[in-house]
């Protein structure tokens, strides 16, 4: 580490109902689902289960007929009661409904000094078959890793930057052992680098700050610092070619877990958050949890928009859906069911805006005033007006606005010099927020990889 690498391109989107560090009471969720759509790249899904069976924590529910060794398990024990289909019996969820104790498929259980002796094909083996491996995600087009390759590097980000983040010092309470121990088994996979990406702007978790044995960044400045692709970009970056490896830190926690427990262990804290939420805190759940139980009675009254994730890349699942794979918190805000005189053209000094002239408190008081918004984008869909403000928000040295028309062109050379393999959505998810011209950026992004993975 040389030295804290300050990001100065992006945007804080500061929004009203962050989470207190304080864990509260809900009735537990009745039902949890494992959903395909959350791991990009299954294209030939295959159910291994069928509706009445019984299934543990860790039970195989689903694999890809392409990748046939990577398992994707039950999240928790119970009945299986329904297998969604959608439109030409597109599989979109299973669903199960949870035992009232949690029981567990065993898988070899070690303990630190153990760890040390277990070969690769031991370790990727129990990865495989338990339903960890889908945390390894794959750069360049975000998809779930191929255990055939050797990654030129690995890196985890150990902050996040987006709106109404939950804090990872209380996400993670108490479980650095088995992040060290996760660290551990990632050791046993390949021999490429880890980076750790830590906050350089405010107090480093405890559960990160005593790691050995990889090396560490820090960054500081607005949104995106906190993205794994931006640390990516300053440290390593992605050519034609380079395979890399991200990893959040619960899928190290749950590797870690795996491996000196002995069981896939898919609980979680998350957060729920943001301003239709009367009291937003902390709740104890499991993957894939629905969210009817943890959000009832505590959101205000009114049609409000129920998401998976943040508000810049989360899903809208609806009241009754399920918490997405990858997902840590639960975002609550108004939807935008109305009209506005001029959309994005008109003049509120009070609006969060990351224009100067349209929002003048934001401007001066980026940090302070904390701002309730709603799903209105404040306009329509018009032609790429070309005013360089999605470059001001992305920190990465590429042309935003050329690479979403090079991906509307279809031009693969263009696309590859424009540094396509660099991105995913959450890399140009503020260009969407900022953007005039209300474009489905991230949309867009997806439709360009897609072409070049495929092409």
């Amino acid at each position: 580490m040389t030295g804290v690498i300050k990001i100065n391109r992006g945007f804080d989107i500061n929004l009203a109902g962050k989470a207190k560090k304080q864990l509260g009471q809900a009735p537990h969720p009745e039902t949890f689902a494992l959903k395909p759509a959350d791991f990009l790249g299954i294209s030939r899904p295959k159910v291994l289960v069928a509706e009445g069976d019984s299934v543990m924590a860790g039970t195989p529910l689903l694999l890809d007929r392409t990748t046939e060794n990577i398992m994707y398990c039950a999240p928790v024990s119970g009945e299986v009661v329904e297998i969604r289909r959608g439109d030409k019996r597109k599989l979109l969820e299973i669903v199960i409904l949870a035992d009232k104790q949690i029981e567990y498929v065993q898988f070899g259980k070690y303990t630190m000094s153990e760890l040390v002796k277990i070969s690769r094909e031991q370790a990727l083996d129990q990865l495989l078959r338990s339903g960890v491996w889908p945390n390894i995600i794959q750069r360049p087009f975000g998809l779930v890793a191929s255990p055939e390759d050797t990654p030129k590097s690995i890196f985890i980000s150990t902050f996040d930057t987006h709106p109404l983040a939950p804090d990872y010092d209380f996400l993670f309470e108490g479980e650095g052992h088995y992040f060290e121990a996760g660290i551990n088994i990632l050791r046993k996979l390949s021999p490429s680098p880890i980076h750790l990406g830590l906050n350089g702007g405010g107090e480093v978790s405890k559960v990160f700050s005593h790691i050995e044995n990889v090396n560490i960044h820090k960054f500081s400045g607005p949104h995106p610092a906190g993205n794994v692709g931006t640390h990516i970009h300053f440290i390593d970056p992605i050519n034609k070619g380079d395979i890399v490896w991200t990893v959040h830190p619960f899928g190290i926690i749950q590797i870690g877990k795996l491996f000196l427990e002995g069981v896939y262990d898919s609980s979680r804290r998350i957060a729920v958050v943001g301003s239709q939420v009367t009291d937003p805190q902390y709740y104890q759940t499991y993957t894939g949890a629905r969210i009817d139980k943890l959000v009832q009675g505590k959101v205000k009254e009114g049609e409000n928009r129920y998401i998976s994730g943040n508000v810049l890349t989360g899903t809208n699942v609806g009241f009754n859906g399920f918490l997405g794979f990858y997902d840590y918190m639960i975002s609550v805000i108004p939807e935008g069911k109305h009209h506005q005189m001029l959309g994005w053209l008109s003049i509120d000094p009070g609006k969060l805006s990351f224009h100067r002239a349209f929002g003048l408190i934001s401007f001066l008081n980026p940090k302070k005033k904390e701002y309730v918004i709603d799903t209105n984008t404040k306009g329509e869909h018009r032609p790429f007006v070309v005013s360089g403000v999605l470059e001001r928000v992305t920190p990465l040295e590429i042309l935003p606005t050329q690479l979403l028309k090079s991906i509307q062109a279809e031009d693969y050379d263009e696309m590859e010099a424009l540094g396509i393999y660099e991105v995913l959505e959450e890399d140009l998810a503020l260009c969407e927020f900022v953007d005039p011209s209300k474009h489905e950026i991230q949309a867009m992004l997806r439709e360009g990889l897609d072409l070049m993975r495929q092409g």
